[in-house]
């Protein structure tokens, strides 16, 4: 069986191939480590972004620019997926914290599925071996080489055999990748609900685009406040014997008790420290459900306009297909 880290080996060799169409610059770094430049000094760009993001994904999910619906064509991040539990949780979700002297990165893509140094793999009872690993690093600096070679290490191959992807949330890649996640924040959420994920068939996320900040910071309020305030999921389970209704009214955002203040001044008034915020916040702001064995439909949670409206230059839209 082709393993997470070798499907998305051959999506890094067509994305190399690619490199001056897609704005990308790629660099050899300490022990032979790939190390390709989305946003950091190259401009990276739209199409970059959507295949970055297909990447965080394993290659298990498609990424696209859709408008969004209703008079403000406004560019929405729309992502769907046949096997949201890998796609999402097991390579897609940023939940790798990878430090070094004076480095900071949150790690994605399936690289952490070889690793498989977060709780979530044994709940999700995933892990895989492979010869070569790919990863996406939210990060404004290259990995020193200490972090490098802790990287190769915990994911069992040799840093030749490892390429990193480096983009900043303040870049067109990395806002793409950040807000295509809307699907895999819905999942981590009925994981820790005790859901059963493989009941989940597939999943359907949109959610606005906002406009690159001009620094890092600002670019992390904005993209959360894209995913928990505007974004809208429909996932398609297998509901039989399960009180899902009970358990899907708990997921989206407005559970939280921080739901309502922009992000940033969210993460401010907690020190700067996500860990210090209710983890009910991270999550869709809408979720719709369909039950595949009984037909039943039923929709959870809400936007929040006036939080999107601030970084938009008109009242923001309703996101939706193009089709």
């Amino acid at each position: 069986m082709t393993t997470l880290n070798q499907r998305t080996a051959a999506m890094v060799e067509r994305l190399i191939g690619e490199k001056d169409e897609l704005r990308l610059e790629i660099a050899e770094g300490a022990g032979g480590v790939r190390l390709i430049d989305a946003g950091i000094r190259a401009a990276g760009g739209l199409e970059a972004g959507c295949r970055v993001a297909e990447i965080t994904l394993a290659g298990l999910g498609r990424v696209r620019l859709v408008p969004a619906a209703g008079s403000q064509q406004m560019p929405c991040v729309q992502i769907h997926t046949d096997q949201p539990l890998l796609a999402c949780m097991a390579s897609q979700y940023a939940g790798w914290q990878i430090r070094g002297r004076g480095f900071f990165a949150m790690g994605s893509g399936p690289m952490r599925a070889l690793a498989a140094v977060e709780p979530l793999y044994e709940k999700i009872g995933y892990r895989e071996t492979a010869d070569v690993a790919v990863g996406v690093l939210e990060t404004r600096d290259a990995p020193p080489t200490e972090t490098i070679d802790k990287i190769a290490s915990s994911c069992g191959v040799r840093p030749e055999r490892l390429t990193l992807i480096l983009a900043p949330t303040a870049s067109i890649v990395g806002t793409i990748q950040v807000v295509a996640r809307t699907v895999e924040t819905a999942l981590h959420q009925l994981l820790e609900l005790d859901f059963p994920l493989d009941r989940i068939v597939s999943g359907w996320g949109v959610a606005p685009m906002p406009p690159v900040a001009a620094d890092d910071l600002t670019a992390i309020g904005h993209t959360n406040d894209a995913v928990l305030y505007g974004s809208e999921v429909t996932l398609w389970i297998r509901g039989a014997g399960l009180d899902w209704q009970a358990t899907l009214a708990q997921v989206p955002s407005c559970e939280s008790s921080d739901f309502g203040r922009p992000f940033l001044e969210i993460f401010e008034s907690y020190e700067r420290d996500f860990y210090k915020i209710d983890p009910r916040l991270f999550s869709p702001a809408v979720v719709s459900v369909i039950d595949l064995d009984s037909g039943k439909f039923r929709r959870f949670g809400r936007r929040n306009e006036s939080v999107l409206a601030r970084w938009l230059d008109a009242p923001a839209g309703r996101c939706g297909s193009d089709a």
